[in-house]
């Protein structure tokens, strides 16, 4: 019996995560795997991002049948072993007998032929003993340990958490970032919405802003829409972001791509220039693609050592950071971030910041964002900015919110919610968003 295509582009796209750093959803969404049926796509899709999710539970349990230790397994053979263990544990619609003999299949066909017996006892035994799923204790759990046990998640990040947020919020980040997440488009007007239906898209209206569509069925990446650029999948929290930054007539986006944020403020701004800079060419020549307009110039520099001496009166800071508050599309990122990270990340932020301050014009505003729930990639760099440059002042996001609700753009009623202190700061499973953090801040 062949190995089933979902389970081969699996197997491939977990290699590549393990052992090249790359991304998952990017690589799901390559072109090599453009041709997988829906069926197919969708399969290879829940088996990559629910092992990433759940890593350490599911090494735990193959852990337990093992006679060789985890780390001592080559990359491939404890890959097929992931794949087999999460379909056994997880997913009651697969066969286990299949789950089983395709895992093992995979490392024959990674030439592992030594580990073939080993592999095949170790996922039979574990169907004989399929542990029950451990996504009902998170919201049980007490402790960081236990939090950190029941969730997947490292404890040290867990712990950051408890301390942060306390232990209500910490459960609900945890619980948040181990479902599958909610698909969110934006759609211009009600005749795209309207084609989009006709596509065979279920939606249901935003949790937060008018133009945002949540996706209750369907798949909008095969729509003709998406494919023209009539429509852009993007988290209602990331949209907010880029609302925030208001209108001006000269635009600077310092770090732009992919480019959602910089496509709604071209849009937001029809008769402004903007200027949208992204560090690596490959990625500026995508952006170029996707937002063809004579208004937007993409330049390919490090916003660090900005390529202009212009000034601006709206400028979007939204930095390079460790990702946090988006576990829940990228799990990976909590198997590869380590505490000493944070540090780094910060200068870089800081040193991104105060690039874009010197060439804020007087009286302009300036976003700065993160999709971090950490304090050094947030306040800590507004903080030190506010210290460096005595010419800014931080402004309270709440004002801009409320311009906002009052013009029908922002639909959530509960303003307040949104905002921690003088900034907005969505949180996963508090908020039915990513994590995202903001601050205004303007030049006097």
């Amino acid at each position: 019996m062949p190995i089933s295509p979902a389970r081969i582009a699996a197997f491939e796209v977990l290699l590549r995560v393990e052992t090249a750093n790359a991304y998952a959803s990017e690589l799901l969404h390559a072109s090599r795997y453009a041709k997988l049926s829906p069926a197919d796509h969708g399969l290879a899709t829940e088996i990559v991002l629910g092992i990433l999710r759940w890593r350490s539970f599911v090494d735990q349990q193959i852990a337990g049948y093992s006679s060789v230790k985890l780390p001592k397994l080559d990359s491939e053979v404890l890959t097929a072993l992931r794949i087999g263990a999460y379909q056994i544990i997880f997913l009651d619609r697969v066969a286990k007998y299949a789950a089983v003999h395709e895992s093992v299949e995979l490392v024959k066909r990674s030439r592992k032929r030594s580990a073939v017996s080993y592999a095949n006892a170790v996922l039979r035994k574990l169907v004989g003993t399929t542990p029950p799923s451990p996504v009902s204790r998170i919201l049980d759990s007490k402790t960081s340990a236990e939090l950190a046990h029941s969730s997947s998640h490292p404890e040290w990040l867990v712990e950051r958490w408890l301390q942060e947020f306390g232990l209500e919020f910490a459960r609900n980040i945890c619980h948040y970032d181990q479902q599958v997440p909610e698909t969110v488009v934006t759609v211009a007007d009600s005749v795209v919405e309207q084609e989009l239906v006709n596509d065979g898209l279920k939606l249901a209206p935003g949790e937060l802003l008018r133009s945002a569509r949540r996706v209750i069925s369907g798949d909008p990446t095969r729509t003709r829409e998406f494919r023209s650029g009539a429509i852009s999948i993007q988290d209602e929290a990331s949209q907010l972001v880029a609302l925030l930054v208001g209108h001006g007539s000269r635009i600077l986006d310092c770090c732009a791509a992919p480019g959602g944020k910089t496509k709604i403020l071209a849009e937001q701004n029809p008769s402004g220039r903007l200027l949208a800079l992204e560090r690596h060419p490959h990625r500026a020549r995508l952006l170029r693609k996707r937002i063809a307009s004579r208004r937007v110039s993409v330049v390919a520099a490090d916003a660090r050592q900005l390529p202009t001496t212009a000034v601006f009166d709206r400028i979007l800071v939204d930095v390079p950071c460790s990702g946090t508050g988006t576990l829940a599309r990228n799990p990976e990122i909590k198997w590869r971030l380590q505490p000493q990270d944070l540090q780094e990340l910060q200068s870089r932020q800081i040193a991104i910041l105060s690039a874009a301050i010197e060439r804020l014009a007087h009286g302009g505003q300036l976003v700065y964002s993160t999709c971090s729930l950490e304090k050094e990639e947030n306040e800590e760099v507004v903080r030190s900015a506010l210290s460096a440059h005595s010419s800014i002042q931080l402004m309270d996001c709440r004002d801009r919110l409320a311009e906002l609700r009052a013009e029908g753009t922002l639909t959530a009623t509960n303003i307040s919610s949104l905002t921690r202190g003088p900034n907005l700061r969505t949180i996963p499973g508090i908020h039915h968003c990513d994590g995202f953090f903001a601050a205004i801040v303007r030049k006097n």
